[in-house]
């Protein structure tokens, strides 16, 4: 396909389905696919999700009406969970899945080294942000790239350009404040992660800073509905609505809206973009913004005077009797509408449908705005709590029960079957094209009188095209050269029923054999255990901020520093590369794992000076870096945002040119003595201490600086820095595993990082003389490896 026809090519909108209700709603209201999780590795643990048995008839009735589902496993894998996710993986190969949305590395290898059926789709929790990281999943053999959200139109434009890759972009719903996938935020707090699926939404919640309440981290929610032509023009071959915990509803409305808009003619397109915003109203989302698409620094992407919650503000509670709340509302409302109660604390609301709804004591089926409303609530509530409306039930009217009788009825996915058709020697010879396989198969017709017709692909077409109950829909038929000869009615109906019986036994058969022959393969290629080995000699790595610090090089039993090539150190090198001359071996430069397309040229110079200058060391934080290292002697290795939480991650990254990987810092104890005894050549190495970046982002936060911490309603304080067009939030609590160095070297670590760059250069001895030692460091945290990371 070449980039022109793709620009020109009407994309694919695409809609969550994080429920049954919301599968039919997209199917009902026009979306050309939709994206849905398993019980298993999605990334909406908390979303309803699916049984493979229900994903198969899914696929089924979304293939019969021309429609794709996506499968989401866009979640970090521990060890002990690959085998479960090879039994998934080839389940989904066997049901014909049209692609798999995901964000380990592990999942992709095994996908491509023994599930080949499967398309490869990246998701936006892989941070691919820069054309660099597209030509890289594109090598490795992914389909589609889902880009980062923090993307301008002409940045998306600059990166579909170059590729032959399926761009995919989200254009409606709610935006994490942090990068996808890089935010620690919930697991740091209680063990949570957002990237296992179990986000516990920490940034929505009320914070002070200088004595100022607000809702410093809480994002507004991406609309761009006003975007839709530009989005085309740009290239972007499919439009991703946000949205797996959301109701029926919400999906209704938003993909009604979105296609109206992507059906208009040119003329009509001011007009189908007004009704659609008056159909967006129903989604009840938080105060809309363009986001990145429009602007490289937007300023209405986060309001910190509003409240996190989303949908539309209705009133507060104003009296409470029994189960009975009672306020005034400023919408009208349905029974059957749904609405969330935020509780002053700032703790998670509830939400609830309306079953019965009054005016005083009199029971109505609606009310009308500035009424004085009350309904039972199935939760306690107190007055002064605020009352958001978040769907509403005119928008979608199938129940829960109606959705499992319609997709009870759905029959199993049929096979498209490409049929050539010849007449050799008196027999009807049919090749069939099939599931990737080419069958022959021939049936005697005997001798045969002249037809009137001359059209025997239209008669043969009419003849073959009735699959009925049969696992085939005819997608195609040929019959160049096919004599005009009269096939008795009878004949060919017997010959068309044989055929298909035929095909199927063939087909069939050969389908899952070769699945189990797929999934015992896997299996197989699992890294299997060496006999843990407390290792002998311990490496120190230490990572510093600036090139001026080299002479902690000199400390007896650090053996090697980690630098960041920024500008301010590409600008120092000259003057310390003699002082660090036949030391270059000892420095690993790190390159930013955002890099956007921009910038590219400045970091490509400065690979390039840095090597000319006999450094050989550099470890990469993103994908791109690999393809940015690419055509230079050097040696690589990853960091802990390039996620290694089991042992085919760590394969994927030494097939890359990876030599060494550092393991997870989310990881737990149990999972890394694992990874710490996987066979696999590959180096490890474990973080040791170092400040965690609980949100690294691209929005500023307006008037809050690093000169006084933001605290939480629990008193934990977290320090705010901008660098770099960057803003991080990290903990006042250290990250420290100082005190538990005997134990991972007798897991069989032997190489580790203490990471000094957030810390006061007078503090560099206490940190180093405590993982000497072994010794806790007091006020710091373990983060997740004695809790456990869920």
């Amino acid at each position: 396909m070449s980039f022109v026809e793709k620009t020109r090519k009407k994309p694919e909108l695409l809609s969550p389905a994080g429920s049954l209700e919301a599968f039919f709603a997209a199917m009902e209201k026009g979306a050309d696919a939709v994206y849905a999780g398993l019980q298993d590795f999605s990334a909406r643990a908390k979303a309803k999700n699916f049984s493979l048995s229900q994903m198969e008839r899914m696929l089924a009735y979304a293939h019969s009406m021309g429609r794709r589902v996506y499968v989401t496993i866009n979640t970090l894998v521990k060890e002990s969970e690959l085998p479960r996710l090879v039994e998934v993986l080839a389940s989904l190969e066997e049901m014909r899945v049209d692609g798999v949305i995901l964000q380990d590395m592990a999942t992709a290898r095994l996908i491509r080294n023994f599930f080949p059926g499967i398309p490869l789709h990246a998701s936006t929790q892989m941070t691919i942000h820069n054309s660099l990281g597209v030509k890289q999943l594109e090598k490795f053999g992914f389909q589609r790239v889902v880009l980062a959200r923090e993307l301008h139109l002409d940045e998306i434009r600059a990166i579909a350009d170059s590729t032959t890759a399926e761009i995919e972009c989200f254009i409606h719903g709610a935006l994490c404040f942090s990068f996808s996938g890089q935010c620690y935020f919930s697991s740091f707090l209680g063990g949570h992660s957002g990237n296992r699926g179990r986000c516990a939404q920490p940034c929505r919640r009320q914070y002070t800073y200088r004595g100022k309440e607000g809702y410093y981290f809480s994002t507004n929610d991406f609309s761009s509905i006003d975007l839709l032509p530009q989005l085309v023009d740009a290239g972007v071959s499919s439009l991703k609505i946000e949205g797996r915990m959301k109701s029926a509803e919400y999906v209704a409305s938003v993909v009604g809206a979105y296609r109206q808009v992507l059906d208009a003619p040119e003329r009509k397109r001011a007009e189908a973009v007004a009704a659609a915003k008056e159909l967006l109203k129903l989604s009840f989302g938080r105060v809309p913004t363009k986001g990145f698409l429009a602007s490289h620094q937007p300023t209405d992407i986060a309001t910190p005077s509003l409240k996190g919650a989303t949908g539309r503000f209705l009133g507060a509670i104003k009296s409470i009797q029994g189960n009975r709340i009672t306020f005034e509302t400023k919408d009208k409302l349905h029974v059957g509408d749904r609405i969330r109660v935020q509780p002053k604390s700032d703790m998670a609301g509830r939400a609830f449908t309306i079953k019965e709804l009054y005016l005083g004591k009199q029971q109505v089926k609606q009310a009308h705005e500035k009424a004085l409303v009350s309904t039972p609530s199935p939760f306690p509530f107190k007055i002064g709590d605020t009352v958001f409306k978040v769907s509403s039930e005119t928008a979608f009217t199938m129940s829960e029960s109606a959705c499992l009788k319609k997709l009870d009825a759905v029959k199993g996915d049929k096979l498209p079957c490409k049929l050539q058709l010849a007449m050799v020697d008196h027999n009807l010879r049919i090749e069939a094209m099939v599931a990737g396989k080419n069958e022959c198969l021939e049936f005697p017709l005997g001798q045969l009188e002249e037809a009137r017709t001359t059209d025997m692909e239209a008669v043969l077409t009419a003849q073959f095209n009735k699959t009925g109950d049969t696992a085939f829909t005819l997608a195609s038929l040929a019959a160049p050269g096919f004599p005009a000869v009269l096939i008795p009615p009878v004949k060919l109906k017997e010959i068309r029923r044989e055929f298909y019986r035929r095909l199927a036994e063939k087909v069939a058969g050969e389908l899952k054999a070769h699945t189990r022959g797929h999934r015992k393969a896997a299996l197989q290629a699992l890294a299997g255990r060496k006999a843990a080995k407390e290792a002998s000699r311990e490496e120190l790595t230490v990572r510093l901020e600036h090139i001026r610090d080299y002479h902690l090089l000199h400390q007896n039993g650090i053996d090697s520093l980690i630098m960041p090539v920024s500008r301010a150190n590409m600008h120092q090198v000259p003057l310390f590369v003699r002082k660090l001359k036949a030391r270059e071996q000892q420095v690993i430069w790190q390159l930013p794992f955002i890099i956007f397309e921009a910038d590219i040229p400045f970091f490509r110079e400065a690979v390039t000076t840095l090597t000319s200058l006999g450094f050989r060391r550099f470890e990469a934080t993103n994908l791109s870096h690999f393809e940015l290292l690419s055509g230079h002697a050097v040696e690589i290795s990853t960091d802990y945002r390039l996620f290694s939480l089991n042992s085919q991650a760590l394969l994927a990254w030494q097939e890359l040119g990876a030599s060494a990987a550092t393991l997870y810092i989310e990881d737990d104890a149990e999972n890394m003595a694992e990874l710490l005894a996987a066979d696999v050549p590959i180096k490890r190495r474990v973080i040791a201490y170092c400040g965690v970046p609980a949100i690294t982002s691209k929005i500023r936060i307006k008037d809050v600086r690093n000169d006084v911490p933001v605290v939480s309603d629990r008193n934990d304080g977290y320090v705010v820095t901008n660098r770099d067009g960057l803003t991080v939030v990290t903990p006042n609590v250290m990250f420290s595993l100082t005190a538990f160095k005997g134990k991972l070297k007798e897991m069989g670590c032997s190489s580790f990082i203490l990471d000094l760059s957030q810390i006061s250069s007078a503090d560099y001895g206490r940190i180093i003389n405590a993982f000497d030692r072994g010794v806790e460091l007091n006020g710091t945290s373990d983060f997740n490896f004695n809790r456990g990371l869920v």
